[in-house]
C-alpha cells in the first residue's frame, strides 16, 4: 500500500501565548476547585446537647474546629480547635499534615502534645491517630454528612484506669452551606 492521496490535513497552530495561558489557568483552577470541594474545610461548632461522653470525662461548654487548606499550599490540611470546659478554662490545638499517616507535631496552647498521623479513607472520612512510639493513645474518626452540613468525631481512647473511653462529638458547619 502506498501513501493515502487526498487534501492536505487540517493543521492547528495555537500561538503560544495562548498555550501558556491556559496551562496557567489549568494550574490555578484545579487547586481551587479541589479546595472548594473540600468537606471539610470550613468552621465547625459542637453541638453540646447531641453530643455524647461518658461519665468522668468532661463534656466542653463549647468547642470550635477550624480546618482549611495548609498555608504553604501544600495537601492536606490545617487543624485548630478551641475549647472552653465547663470550668472556665480554654485550650487550644493546632497542626498541618497531610493524609499519609506520617505522624506530624501538634501544638497547644500549653506546648506540645501527642503527635498526630492522618489518613483519609474516603472524602468524607478522616482518621486521625495519636501515639506515643508504638503504642496508640487514641483515635478519632471524622465523618462530614453527605449533605455537607454536620460532622461527627468519634474518639476512642483509655481513661487513667486503662478503661475503653468512647466520645462522641457532633458538630454543625458554621461558615457556610456546601
Amino acid at each position: 500500500m502506498g501513501p493515502i492521496k487526498g487534501p492536505n490535513p487540517v493543521k492547528i497552530q495555537v500561538p503560544m501565548r495562548k498555550s501558556l495561558a491556559a496551562l496557567l489557568l489549568l494550574l490555578i483552577a484545579v487547586p481551587c476547585v479541589q479546595a472548594a470541594g473540600d468537606p471539610f474545610w470550613g468552621t465547625w461548632v459542637m453541638d453540646v446537647k447531641k453530643s455524647k461522653y461518658p461519665p468522668g470525662v468532661p463534656l466542653p461548654k463549647a468547642m470550635r474546629v477550624t480546618m482549611e487548606a495548609p498555608p504553604d499550599g501544600s495537601e492536606g490540611v490545617h487543624y485548630k480547635s478551641e475549647i472552653e470546659y465547663q470550668d472556665g478554662k480554654k485550650s487550644e490545638t493546632e497542626y498541618t499534615n497531610d493524609y499519609t499517616g506520617v505522624a506530624r507535631v501538634v501544638v497547644t496552647n500549653r506546648g506540645f502534645t501527642t503527635p498526630v498521623a492522618l489518613e483519609r479513607p474516603d472524602l468524607n472520612t478522616v482518621v486521625a491517630t495519636y501515639a506515643r512510639g508504638k503504642d496508640v493513645l487514641a483515635t478519632s474518626r471524622r465523618v462530614v454528612s453527605k449533605d455537607g452540613r454536620t460532622m461527627t468525631i468519634t474518639t476512642t481512647s483509655n481513661d487513667k484506669s486503662n478503661k475503653r473511653v468512647v466520645t462522641i462529638g457532633h458538630y454543625v458547619r458554621a461558615d457556610r452551606k456546601p
